[in-house]
Order: structure tokens, then C-alpha cells, then sequence
């Protein structure tokens, strides 16, 4: 159930431009906002985790990946941490 509410303030044609958007889609204003500002928070979050590397680096990178991980408590802590949208119930 959602319960915790986010408030803002739009100028009309912004909040009509969500209204069509949203029932272009059949969902309703909050819906459409919050499934919208989800998507991009997770793109967000993303953008921060993942990168490029060339094959030059990737390949030092996968090397370091196949050597045996000495005890490394922040990693434990580090992967022991939910993503922020896997924690989100709909």
C-alpha cells in the first residue's frame, strides 16, 4: 500500500502535458509520475554503477575479477546493500 506522499507544484500546461501523456498510456496522473520518476532514478543510479571499458582494460579488469578475493570487509558491507528501486514494493 503507498503511504508516503510526494508533493510538487507544475504549471498547467506541464501537469496537462502529464495528463495526455499519461492517458495516452490508460494510467492515471500519479501513476504515469511516479512510474516515470522511478525509470529515471533508476537510469540515475545506473549511470553511476556501470561503465565502458576498452578491450585493453577490460581485459585487465576481468583479470582482477578471476583473482581470489582476499577477506574485505567493505566489500561484504558493499554487496551486502539492496538496490534503492529493488526495495520499492508497487
Amino acid at each position: 500500500m503507498r503511504d508516503a506522499a510526494i508533493n510538487l507544484r507544475a504549471l498547467p500546461e506541464q501537469r496537462d502535458l502529464i495528463d495526455h501523456a499519461a492517458t495516452l498510456l490508460g494510467k492515471n496522473r500519479s501513476d504515469f509520475m511516479l512510474e516515470a520518476a522511478c525509470d529515471k532514478a533508476q537510469a540515475v543510479v545506473l549511470d553511476q554503477v556501470f561503465f565502458r571499458l576498452n578491450t585493453d582494460k577490460f581485459q585487465q579488469f576481468a583479470a582482477m575479477l578471476d583473482t581470489p578475493l582476499s577477506h574485505n570487509p567493505g566489500l561484504e558491507l558493499l554487496m551486502s546493500v539492496t538496490a534503492p528501486w529493488a526495495a520499492v514494493k508497487a
